[in-house]
């Protein structure tokens, strides 16, 4: 009998999300907000209620003036990919483009869309 695969985690997405912005592993903010949720194994599903709420706090821990565009697109993405759970292995452009049009309802803040544009994803 075929097993069904194990739930998503929040770690996991949260893991997922800092590839996609710091693929080089380099981004020392990044790996501030990767720690934060290091040990959130529950599974996402689990936690959708709260989701949007927890990442908010953690993004807000890390960059309280909203001023570092990886780390304000990593708290989208975890957002995004908590209820988009069957993309979480698509291209990594295509997981930017989408989180981003989803979570900042194409009100992106300047650094954030500067930060795209370095990045080669176009919106």
């Amino acid at each position: 009998m075929a097993r069904e695969p194990d739930p998503v985690t929040l770690s996991q997405v949260a893991r997922r999300a800092a590839e996609v912005v710091d693929p080089s592993d380099e981004d020392g903010d990044v790996a501030d907000l990767l720690r934060l949720f290091e040990d959130a194994d529950e599974p996402i599903t689990a936690i959708l209620p709260t989701l949007d709420e927890r990442v908010a706090e953690a993004v807000g821990r890390i960059d309280p003036q909203e001023e570092i565009p990886a780390v304000q697109v990593m708290g989208a993405i975890i957002s995004y990919l908590g209820r988009r759970r069957d993309e979480v292995t698509d291209v990594e452009a295509d997981i930017l483009r989408l989180a981003v049009r989803a979570e900042f309802d194409g009100d992106l803040p300047p650094a954030v869309a500067n930060w795209l544009d370095d990045q080669g994803v176009s919106i």
